[in-house]
């Protein structure tokens, strides 16, 4: 405990400037940590996983050992990521009916979703229904039950898909959703649900109809699904000019109900994302406003466009960007697309793309851990020394956002979860009172904008002594325990609380 003791009296004098405000108070000003990776939710790097998987995942990938110029060892991708993105098809979860892969602890799939969480990463998932270009991703089951479905018309007699408003498919696919969910609706270990994915590649476009007059009731089904389904977890749409399309073009003129299609998720409580970033002839100004208009509303997740290392031809981009051979000019225009867009996560996209980051755009990752997503952290603590006993004291606590994206607390599923939070800490750094801020709104924090709080602490029931005044980001839906890391050394942390002085209760 003595030990424990001196490290805890070490933190507190060396955290930041101290100067007296008034007697008996003192302010802590603190500087911020711009470089280590905070894995919070929503935010950060997002590392894809393949549809093919074995106990050698991250060995045989290169995952766990990414050269980086001008570094002799090599670095884990896992160790700049937040999570780590599955888009796979539905047989995968559920091969034959009622037979959920979850429920098998020792099945590759699981072992692998254990590996992420092992790893300290959560996972967010894709479920494809769509079988052209991929192979059948609906379980056989579903047809032998009679539902109705088309082959892929590049490959007759092939690759078997439901018509999505046939009623025996959305009967067997709402009861394995539901199933889905009550295993993964858990934010502890998934981040989010890319929910709407059907259409090619499962991303909501270029839909097979068996009329196309149902268009709009086979997106209401999902959204409505999906929404009754997850209630903790972030639910996420595309802001696809082509959403629930029968257009197999994949873009073109911008359809009259595309906006209103996701103003309806979004109303709902979905999130934003996007496959097309970097791509100058797919993400145009019609995607462009629609992120501006939500910007600071609904976080964006990116995902960049062009494949590098195989069959796209990136250097025919209309911006002119890009040249042959060079991925690291694709990499510069998804990253500015994102700075623009405000996005909260971008992608390490499977293997050479992810490669070509780390090898040839290193400076552009380290920059977005700096700069995207949100970076919160305290600039200034003002606090009590002393006190009596019973009494109520303030705390005064000056906060700011590094990042240009935001902390999206205002989202359905979170509910407002995350606050400020204050503390009395033991000598042992353990919370022997904590106290709420129920005025503060981190998805107010906005970059440029310093937001300030003045907490009133009611310190009755506190046993005369000394103790450790103490700040953090916590979850009120977990005992108000810390939730959220904050832009600080870590060295400077004590059971999730930043220190701040010494308290006298009298």
């Amino acid at each position: 405990m003595k030990k424990f003791k001196s490290i805890l009296t070490l933190i507190v004098m060396s955290l930041g400037c101290v100067s007296t405000v008034a007697a008996g108070e003192k302010t802590v000003t603190f500087e911020p940590d711009s470089t280590r990776v905070l894995r919070n939710p929503l935010q950060g790097w997002v590392m894809y996983l393949g549809r093919t998987w074995d106990e050698n995942f991250w060995t045989e990938r290169g995952y766990d050992s990414m050269k980086v110029p001008g570094r002799d060892e090599t670095v884990k991708v896992s160790d700049y990521a937040s999570c780590a993105y599955m888009r796979t098809s539905w047989a995968s979860f559920e091969p034959r009916e009622g037979e959920y892969i979850w429920n098998d602890p020792d099945s590759r799939l699981m072992k692998l979703i254990k590996s992420v969480n092992d790893r300290g990463l959560r996972v967010a998932f894709r479920i494809v229904i769509d079988g052209r270009d991929q192979g059948q991703n609906t379980p056989q089951y579903v047809f032998d039950a009679g539902a109705e479905g088309y082959y892929d018309p590049k490959a007759p007699g092939k690759n078997l898909s439901p018509y999505p408003e046939d009623p025996v498919f959305q009967e067997k696919y709402a009861k394995f959703f539901k199933a889905f969910a009550e295993y993964f609706d858990d934010p502890s270990k998934v981040e989010f649900i890319d929910a709407y994915s059907l259409g090619r590649w499962g991303e909501s476009h270029s839909m097979i109809y068996k009329d196309n007059n149902n268009k709009q009731s086979v997106y209401e089904w999902v959204i409505d699904l999906v929404t009754s389904c997850f209630k903790k977890v972030p639910m996420i749409i595309h802001y696809h000019r082509m959403l629930g399309d029968p257009d197999d073009d994949g873009w073109g003129i911008v359809p009259a109900d595309a906006e209103a299609m996701i103003v309806k998720a979004i109303d709902k409580g979905f999130s934003l994302r996007h496959d097309a970033f970097g791509m100058h002839g797919y993400y145009q100004d019609w995607e462009k406003e629609m992120a501006s208009r939500w910007n600071f509303k609904r976080p964006i997740i990116m995902e960049g466009g062009w494949i590098t290392g195989a069959h796209h031809r990136y250097w025919r981009d209309p911006s002119g960007l890009y040249r042959e051979g060079h991925a690291e000019d694709v990499r510069r225009g998804e990253f500015d697309a994102s700075a623009e867009a405000h996005v909260n996560m971008m992608d390490f996209r499977i293997n050479d793309e992810t490669r070509s980051w780390f090898e040839e755009a290193f400076d552009l990752v380290e920059r977005f851990v700096a700069e995207g997503g949100y970076r919160l952290y305290p600039t200034a603590v003002t606090v009590t020394d002393k006190t009596k006993k019973n009494s109520t004291v303030s705390i005064k606590s000056r906060w700011r956002n590094m990042g240009w994206g935001y902390c999206p607390t205002n989202i359905p599923q979170w509910n407002q979860k995350y606050k400020v939070g204050v503390a009395l800490l033991d000598n042992d750094g353990n919370a022997v009172k904590t106290f709420v801020d129920h005025n503060s709104d981190l998805s107010t924090w906005l970059k440029g904008t310093d937001y300030e709080y003045n907490t009133e602490i009611d310190l009755t029931g506190v046993d005369k002594g000394t103790y450790h005044w103490a700040v953090a980001l916590v979850d009120v839906t977990d005992d108000n325990r810390p939730g959220l890391e904050m832009a600080v050394g870590t060295d400077k942390i004590v059971n999730g609380w930043l220190p701040v002085s010494k308290l006298t209760v009298k």
